[in-house]
């Protein structure tokens, strides 16, 4: 999937922004992130995006709001089914894990919201805990925007300007 998409993109340049929209709002929704390997593929991306002449800011802009979105989405899904969600599958199965974020978003508040979105597993469930638990909206938002913000920074960066950096180091 990772070669199939990343070669995709490199023949056909122009689908990049809807493609990166895309994996980041699926590798925040609750549910999809847990089935699909966006962040590897966007790793990919990046360096496609170094090696060509494909401008960053547009690309790193829909991945921000693809990722805010997908946490704003699984938020408001939490929200409104609750204590509902762990009857639905695939969290049925793993009613354990929604506990255990539970205990980590008590703890750490706002911050959890944040750092959440950089820990695999947590950032499937995080957003959905937070709307189940009835953190105020604004508070998670917050954390929602500088987390995407700074997410995909940190998957589209490293292959973009690394590969640019690598290039004029070898020239």
């Amino acid at each position: 999937m990772i070669k199939f998409i990343t070669d995709f993109v490199s023949e056909h340049q122009i689908w990049m922004i809807p493609i990166v929209f895309l994996l980041s709002f699926g590798e925040s929704l609750a549910f999809v992130s847990l089935l699909l390997p966006a962040t590897l593929i966007l790793l990919g991306l990046g360096a496609l995006i170094g090696q060509s002449a494909i401008p960053f800011f547009p690309i790193y802009l829909s991945s921000v709001i693809g990722a805010f979105l997908g946490d704003w989405l699984s938020y408001w899904i939490g929200a409104r089914y609750n204590d509902k969600i762990a009857t639905i599958w695939p969290l049925s199965r793993y009613s354990y894990l929604l506990k255990r974020v539970h205990v980590f978003f008590e703890r750490w508040g706002i911050f959890g919201a944040f750092l959440g979105r950089f820990f695999g597993p947590l950032r499937a469930i995080i957003p959905l805990v937070a709307g189940i638990g009835g953190m105020s909206q604004y508070y998670f938002q917050l954390a929602n925007i500088t987390s995407a913000l700074i997410w995909s920074f940190g998957v589209l960066a490293p292959g973009t300007f690394g590969i640019q950096w690598l290039a004029n180091w070898i020239d």
